[in-house]
């Protein structure tokens, strides 16, 4: 019953680190290249590669069968790359995205 409920739990931080990959990819590949070298970050092309990475390995890592643990370690290099992505990359590219944001994000220049 308890490994039940521990598989249960760990499925669902691995969904929840493979949707948060997902999210954090699909918005890299809205933003214009532009935006990311006019906020001094690294170049859109590097976020996309290092974010499809963490998306693929947070999918390969992911128990579907139940029970797994052995490549947590590629769940959690995933939840990293993501979360610095959402947490400081796209707060610094979104002004110069056009969509609105901080300022009125007008997206001129």
């Amino acid at each position: 019953m308890i490994q039940a409920v521990q598989s249960a739990i760990f499925l669902a931080l691995h969904l929840l680190v493979l949707v948060l990959c997902v999210v954090a990819l699909v918005d890299a590949l809205r933003r214009p290249a532009r935006a990311f070298t006019a906020a001094g970050k690294r170049t859109r092309n590097f976020w996309l590669a290092i974010l499809g990475v963490a998306t693929a390995l947070s999918f390969v890592a992911t128990p579907f069968g139940g029970g797994g643990g052995g490549l947590l370690l590629f769940a959690i290099l995933s939840a990293v790359a993501a979360s610095v992505y959402l947490v400081d990359v796209k707060p610094a590219v979104a002004p110069y995205s056009g969509r609105g944001g901080p300022g009125g994000g007008t997206g001129s220049w």
